[in-house]
């Protein structure tokens, strides 16, 4: 809608004393904007949702990288945040840090085990 579309609607509504077309145009380019502002809310966040992924660490001080968290019978896991392996030393130490392994397990005494 125009400038000039606008003002004709202002001259008619005061001259005929029909305001609820102006109310109505009002109103509906208010509900325009909300809906517009809450997709845009909606869109934002769904982007923003950081990706779960952790550093699992296990008593024997092997970490490796993983998507998710589970459980293993008689085995327990401490899980840092992703960021995790850039704040340790990994050259010697207690911790050993064991490359990425495809499918579901975990490492105990350097060796992978499969779930």
């Amino acid at each position: 809608m125009n400038v000039g579309t606008e003002l004709r609607q202002i001259r008619f509504s005061k001259q005929g004393g029909r305001q609820s077309y102006l109310m109505e145009t009002i109103l509906m380019k208010f509900k325009t904007l909300i809906l517009g502002t809450v997709v845009g809310a909606g869109a934002l966040m769904a982007l923003a949702a950081p990706a779960s992924a952790y550093v699992a660490c296990n008593r024997d001080g092997d970490c490796w990288h993983t998507e998710s968290r589970y459980r293993a019978p008689g085995v327990r896991f401490d899980y840092h945040p992703d960021d995790y392996y850039f704040h340790q030393r990994w050259d010697g130490g207690n911790r050993h840090w064991r490359d990425y392994h495809e499918g579901r397990g975990y490492y105990r005494g350097g060796v992978w085990i499969t779930l």
